[in-house]
């Protein structure tokens, strides 16, 4: 099909909710409160192990001589694709709903398949960014560089990392993968590919930009910590804010030279 096909049918497939639409959102929403239960529970049986062994490095890692053993970083990968489903996800709501009708208008037989190939492309670059936080979060692990719940503890690594993240928010990398996220119509008319294989390469490219537009505000998480759920909450509705609210991009811009202050003030103070 052409862009200016794809385009046409996105727009006016947009506009008509069917069963299976919501029937997607339903099965998102359960999939992402799963997520949280995960996380939720995880959290508390750390702190508890923590509290009763008095460890002061959060994720209670066992010896450090185990803290690259198989079982250890599975658990640890468990938590960050848990975390990253819950947080990212839901953000990709309307680029799939608008993906499944126009793949409903171009294969009637085969949406929801193609559809599962979209969501599942799009979760496997978040659970590669999983990977990358889990050796991140292991590695300062070991160097005693995490607190309990996972914040960083020199201030000033943690005032460079918000500087970073509100510099980022200003780049035209940021800027370009942004657009593609906010803007289903416009990422399907660019990127649109005909079948299963092209369905989950779409969800994977979708997947990039999402992963370029939010990796330093998702690396923040070492800020407030990881396990600090209040602020991965936080976290994680800015970002959808940033992503589907029509006042996102200037939200976005508007928390660049927050994020900047604070990291100056954390520095200096």
């Amino acid at each position: 099909m052409t862009s200016a096909r794809v385009a046409d049918m996105a727009r006016r497939g947009g506009r008509a909710w069917r069963r299976d639409d919501i029937a997607l959102i339903a099965s998102v929403a359960t999939i992402v409160a799963a997520a949280w239960v995960y996380v939720v529970v995880q959290a508390q049986q750390m702190a508890a192990s923590s509290a009763r062994e008095g460890m002061s490095i959060g994720m209670a890692m066992p010896q450090a001589s185990d803290a690259w053993s198989p079982g250890v970083l599975a658990s640890q990968f468990a938590i960050w694709m848990a975390m990253m489903v819950a947080m990212m996800l839901p953000t990709a709501i309307p680029m799939t709903l608008i993906y499944t009708a126009v793949a409903r208008k171009a294969s009637h037989h085969r949406a929801l398949a193609a559809t599962a190939l979209f969501v599942t492309g799009y979760a496997a670059m978040w659970l590669l960014f999983s990977a990358a936080a889990m050796f991140a979060q292991v590695a300062l692990q070991q160097g005693a560089h995490l607190s309990a719940l996972m914040a960083l503890r020199s201030t000033p690594a943690a005032g460079a990392l918000l500087i970073a993240a509100g510099a980022y928010q200003l780049t035209p990398l940021k800027r370009a993968c942004l657009r593609n996220c906010r803007s289903p119509v416009h990422f399907l008319s660019r990127h649109w590919q005909q079948g299963s294989v092209g369905a989950g390469r779409m969800g994977a490219l979708v997947g990039a930009f999402c992963v370029g537009c939010c990796w330093v505000i998702m690396a923040l998480l070492f800020v407030g910590g990881a396990m600090n759920l209040l602020w991965a909450a936080a976290i994680a509705i800015f970002v959808l804010m940033e992503k589907v609210a029509p006042f996102g991009v200037t939200a976005g811009r508007l928390a660049a030279p927050m994020l900047v202050g604070a990291g100056i003030l954390l520095i200096v103070f």
